[in-house]
């Protein structure tokens, strides 16, 4: 089962810069979801994947994170591999895909100017995804999907960044029992650069995976 209503704000306009960026795109492209976009997936998942933001040609145009755009590609063809995923590709928020003990969500609801947003709307978005964190069981995994998402969720559960930097491929144990992965964002730039590569990607997952099967 799928639901997009929790921890979330459809018509959410707390950060100005973003509402009259997604004012503006949603004027130009017309047929764009052009809104806060919410989170994919079962509404108690064994794995919570958090990435930066919804991207201008996929997430923010689809309804759905990580879907129409490059890095989604990646994404759901690894979450398919690893059994998370119904399907290996997500194409449009109203195709037959559902995910899998899986959960996908974004530090930031909104599309940001040049994919890049600040300081001060990466933390007003943060108490969404501290309800998200709420949401979860004791025993579940968290993937961290680049830097910005890491530091957004050690926020969210009230730790000192200090003791737990990001690194790709490293594993915390978080208080209460969760777990907590890093790894590089699955972007163009990163994989075209050879930043991240799929075996990089796959071994992540495996064990994100495992430790799903253990719990």
């Amino acid at each position: 089962m799928t639901d997009a209503v929790v921890a979330f704000d459809p018509g959410c306009r707390s950060c100005p810069r973003l509402s009259a960026f997604l004012d503006e795109v949603g004027r130009e492209y017309p047929d764009y979801h052009a809104r806060p976009v919410p989170a994919f997936g079962v509404r108690r998942p064994a794995l919570l994947v958090v990435g930066l933001a919804p991207g201008m040609h996929g997430a923010n145009a689809t309804g759905r994170p990580f879907t129409g755009d490059h890095a989604g590609i990646l994404l759901y063809r690894t979450l398919y591999q690893h059994g998370f995923s119904s399907a290996p590709t997500s194409t449009s928020g109203h195709d037959n895909l559902t995910l899998r003990q899986c959960r996908i969500t974004n530090a930031v609801k909104c599309l940001p100017p040049q994919n890049k947003p600040n300081a001060d709307e990466i933390n007003r978005c943060n108490r969404f995804l501290r309800t998200e964190l709420e949401q979860l069981g004791r025993r579940s995994a968290v993937l961290c999907l680049g830097q910005i998402a890491h530091r957004s969720v050690i926020k969210a559960l009230g730790l000192k960044q200090a003791g737990y930097r990001f690194r790709h491929g490293r594993l915390f144990r978080l208080p209460g029992g969760r777990a907590l992965f890093d790894c590089y964002h699955c972007s163009r730039y990163n994989t075209q650069t050879g930043r991240l590569t799929d075996a990089m990607f796959n071994k992540v997952f495996a064990s994100v995976r495992k430790y799903v099967d253990q719990a």
